[in-house]
């Protein structure tokens, strides 16, 4: 019988974990408290230095028929999940980090799209800081309900991450999928290559997923300031820029270039102040990589404060865009009216040196 006429598949959950016995036990609960069944769930200990382990081991005993674990020396993420899937047994497969938390009906709420057809499905998801749950105003705008590929909503490319997502395992055998190994943000190059691949997915506007931020600063997402999370973050994005040149697709690669790589630019452009010389070096080059020449950032999503910075990253103009957002950290950039439209009142930089292009603010912004 296929897959689509069974009620309800195994669906297996890959939670790879290392050294996080203070919220492994808080992932796992919220796994086994899910409306979907039947489920599997197979932890891998990638080698953790703390009680991760005792924990995973903890939890596989009082529910044998439903949580394995795997114990493997450290490989990292990548390596983790890709270990858990090959060992994994259900028609389904999805990702869970294993300081987070899954709503309780995520995966039936997937599942319920999935079974229309798509070869994956992806939802929203809310940030979890303290206290605060809050789901991104960029993820609500992706996630309306609808079956897609990607030429129809290129824009769902921005969400990059493997946790919110629901799979048909014999799509991701059939497609290669796997996780890259060492290197940080590996979810991007991975999930961009699905999104092509795929003949058909399913979004839906549900929050599927609670993502944590940890307030003592070691998620990877914290660390944009040393050379490695840098040189991680263009390897990946190069991969993903790589994968959509291939699929050959002008619109889809506009928007992954302008929309989607460039989103979370400011968030480096932010540590330009303090940066040291090879931190500013890499991050030119990585800027010029993708953006050099004719595809400047002036031309992206980004507010027209970190556009103007991203010109100034691409002139090699260090100073002045250490000026730019030092001045940012200190309140708003202030505007001016012209004839020809808002731009940014920059005193403090020559104005006759920057195109306007670096200045412009556009309707809305």
């Amino acid at each position: 019988m296929s897959l689509w006429r069974r009620a309800r598949p195994l669906l297996s959950v890959v939670v790879p974990a290392y050294d996080v016995e203070d919220y492994l036990g808080e992932c796992l609960d919220s796994l086994l408290a899910q409306t979907y069944s039947p489920l599997e769930i197979v932890v891998v200990d990638d080698g953790s230095t703390d009680s991760t382990g005792t924990v995973a081991d903890s939890y596989a005993a009082a529910h044998p028929d439903r949580i394995r674990v795997l114990h493997t020396d450290n490989h990292g993420l990548g390596a983790a999940r890709n270990a858990g899937t090959e060992v994994a047994t259900g028609e389904l497969l999805a990702f869970a980090d294993s300081d987070d938390v899954v709503p309780p009906t995520a995966y039936d709420v997937m599942w319920r799209q999935l079974r229309r057809g798509a070869d994956f499905v992806t939802g929203s998801i809310a940030r979890w800081e303290g206290d605060r749950l809050e789901e991104p105003r960029w993820m609500k705008r992706l996630h309306p309900r609808r079956m897609a590929f990607i030429d129809q909503h290129p824009e769902i490319l921005g969400d990059v991450f493997a946790w919110n997502k629901l799979f048909r395992r014999e799509f991701w055998d059939s497609a290669d999928l796997s996780w890259p190994v060492g290197v940080r943000y590996e979810d991007q190059p991975t999930t961009t290559r699905a999104y092509l691949a795929s003949r058909r997915f399913g979004v839906v506007p549900d929050v599927v997923y609670h993502w944590r931020i940890r307030v003592d600063g070691s998620s990877i997402t914290q660390q944009r300031s040393s050379i490695e999370d840098l040189r991680d973050r263009w390897r990946t994005k190069q991969m993903a820029l790589a994968a959509v040149e291939d699929y050959g697709d002008p619109k889809v690669l506009k928007v992954l270039r302008e929309k989607v790589l460039a989103g979370d630019m400011h968030r480096y452009f932010t540590e330009i102040p303090d940066c040291t010389d090879e931190w500013w070096a890499l991050l030119r080059d990585g800027v010029l990589g993708i953006w050099g020449g004719d595809r400047s950032l002036t031309r992206s999503i980004l507010p027209p404060v970190h556009r103007l910075c991203g010109y100034l990253v691409e002139q090699g103009r260090r100073e002045e865009a250490e000026l730019v957002m030092r001045q940012r950290a200190l309140g708003p950039i202030g505007r001016r009216r012209t004839p020809e439209g808002e731009l940014l009142d920059v005193p403090f930089l020559d104005r006759a040196t920057l195109p306007r292009a670096a200045l412009e603010v556009r309707p809305g912004e």
